[in-house]
């Protein structure tokens, strides 16, 4: 008797491995999504945050990240190569804000340092990946 579908391979642990990396990074994106939403609305921050309390420059950024980190959080989840192309736009959106412009923005070493250990982390599993790619073949 014939199988209906074929046999797709065994994921090796380091896609396994890279597979929860990007979902533990999906659900990072998704809780500063909706730190936006709830800065934006009136939720947090004492409602100082509100939409029509803020600058021009801050309503461009956040309204923008509370779309964006959201977007980027499903594309992560389900391991779409897009995912990572949209945290790379927020991710930098929000590098440009809390270190170049930081005289708007204020100043953010946590965001910086988070966005930046990301980057690594994803630059060798990337690594591994093509490394043990080339080992099979």
């Amino acid at each position: 008797m014939d199988a209906d579908s074929s046999h797709a391979p065994k994921p090796s642990l380091t896609e396994s491995l890279f597979v929860v990396f990007f979902r533990l990074v999906a659900v990072s994106c998704l809780w500063l999504g909706l730190q936006y939403w709830a800065m934006l609305t009136g939720y947090s921050l004492g409602g100082m945050g509100r939409f029509d309390l803020l600058s021009v420059p801050w309503k461009v950024a956040a309204s923008t990240l509370a779309v964006v980190f959201p977007v980027a959080a499903l594309g992560l989840w389900i391991a779409a190569a897009w995912g990572s192309v949209i945290w790379v736009f927020a991710a930098g959106l929000q590098f440009l804000m809390y270190g170049l412009w930081t005289d708007t923005f204020g100043q953010s070493m946590l965001i910086i340092t988070m966005h930046c250990t990301v980057v690594l982390v994803y630059a060798v599993f990337r690594l591994a990946l093509w490394l043990e790619a080339r080992q099979r073949h």
